[in-house]
C-alpha cells in the first residue's frame, strides 16, 4: 500500500471512530507502528487529525467526545486484559460503585460471578451487564439520561449518592496525567464521577495506554486521590506513556500492568486463555490513604495457577 493510499485509510478510520490506537492502525493497513506513527504526524502537520499518547483522535480532542460505538471499538484487547485483573481486586459479599464507560461494562461482565457483590451505578451498560446474576444486587442512580454513553447524569444522579459509603470506586475517562489525573470531556459525566469517588474509600482507575498523557476539559479525579490505576502494557516505543506511568507511581498511585490480551497483536508470550498472568514487582513504601479502609488485594492468577513459561506480566509500583 502506497503512502498516500495508508493515510487516507487512517484518515477514514479515526474518523469514524473518534479516536483509534496505533496498533490497531498498524494491524488494519498491515504495516508497523513506526510506519504508522510517521503517517499520523503527517496527517496532524496537515491539520487533519491529533496525535494522542498511543493514538490518534479528531481534531479539538479537548472539547469533542466520541460516542459508545465508536469507544467501544477502540482498544478491545487492552479493555479485555484491564477488565481481567480488575475484576480480580473485587472480593465475595463486597460494596462498589462502578462508573460508566466501555472499559467498566467489561469489567461489570466478569463481576457477575462474584456471589454476595452490591454494585451502585449511573451506567445503562454496567447495569445491564449485571442484570442477570441472580447473586449481584444492582442499584441505580437517578438522574438524566445521556444518551452517548448511557449513563446518567446530573442532580438527580449526584443527590441519590449523598450518603452513600462503599469500598471502593472503579472509574475510567477520556485521559490521565499524573499533573492533573482522571479527565473527561463533558462537564455533567464528570460531576457525577466526582460523586463517585465521594462515596468510596479507595478509588480504581480503568485506562488503557491510549488515554495515558492525554489531557481533556473537566477533571474528575485528581491524582492524590487514585489510589490504584489499571492500565495495559504500552507499547515498547511509547516512551512517553512509560514515563506518565512513573510520574503516576512517584506520586503514590499504585499501577498494576495487565498482559496483553491472547491473539491481540504483538501479544508475544500471551497466557493461555483462561489465564491471566502476573507478576508483582512491589517498590518499598506506599502512601497511606482513607484509614481504616479496605485494603487492595492483587490481582491473582486464575485456572491452576501456574504462570506460563513466557507470559504477559503485571507490575505493581509503589512510591518509596
Amino acid at each position: 500500500m502506497f503512502a498516500a493510499e495508508r493515510r487516507q485509510l487512517i484518515l477514514e478510520m479515526v474518523r469514524a471512530n473518534g479516536a483509534v490506537s496505533l496498533r490497531e492502525l498498524a494491524r488494519v493497513v498491515q504495516t508497523s507502528e513506526v510506519t504508522v506513527r510517521r503517517d499520523v504526524r503527517a496527517l496532524e502537520a496537515e491539520g487533519l487529525l491529533d496525535r494522542r499518547h498511543g493514538g490518534a483522535v479528531l481534531p479539538g480532542g479537548f472539547t469533542r467526545e466520541s460516542g459508545f460505538p465508536q469507544k467501544s471499538h477502540l482498544a478491545t484487547a487492552e479493555k479485555t486484559a484491564i477488565a481481567d485483573v480488575a475484576a480480580g481486586l473485587v472480593e465475595e459479599g463486597e460494596a462498589i460503585v462502578v462508573g460508566a464507560g466501555t472499559t467498566t461494562q467489561e469489567l461489570a461482565r466478569r463481576l457477575a460471578r462474584v456471589p454476595g457483590l452490591t454494585v451502585v451505578t449511573n451506567s445503562l451498560l454496567v447495569a445491564q451487564a449485571l442484570a442477570h446474576a441472580n447473586r449481584v444486587e444492582v442499584v441505580m442512580t437517578g438522574g438524566t439520561l445521556r444518551g452517548s454513553n448511557y449513563a446518567l447524569v446530573g442532580s438527580g444522579a449526584e443527590q441519590s449518592l449523598q450518603g452513600l459509603r462503599v469500598s471502593r470506586a472503579f472509574l475510567s475517562g477520556s485521559g490521565l496525567t499524573a499533573e492533573r489525573g482522571l479527565s473527561t470531556s463533558n462537564m455533567l459525566s464528570a460531576s457525577v464521577d466526582r460523586a463517585l469517588v465521594q462515596a468510596a474509600a479507595e478509588v480504581v482507575v480503568l485506562a488503557d495506554h491510549t488515554k495515558l498523557g492525554t489531557d481533556t476539559m473537566f477533571q474528575t479525579v485528581p491524582t492524590d486521590l487514585i489510589t490504584r490505576l489499571v492500565t495495559d502494557e504500552p507499547p515498547v516505543h511509547d516512551d512517553r506513556a512509560g514515563t506518565e506511568l512513573q510520574a503516576l507511581a512517584d506520586q503514590g498511585v499504585q499501577i498494576t500492568v495487565a498482559g496483553q490480551a491472547p491473539g491481540a497483536s504483538g501479544a508475544e508470550g500471551a497466557p493461555p486463555p483462561g489465564r491471566q498472568a502476573r507478576r508483582d514487582v512491589p517498590l518499598p513504601g506506599q502512601r497511606a490513604r482513607h484509614p481504616g479502609g479496605p485494603q487492595l488485594r492483587s490481582a491473582s492468577l486464575s485456572g491452576d495457577g501456574q504462570p506460563p513459561e513466557r507470559s504477559a506480566r503485571v507490575a505493581d509500583l509503589r512510591r518509596r
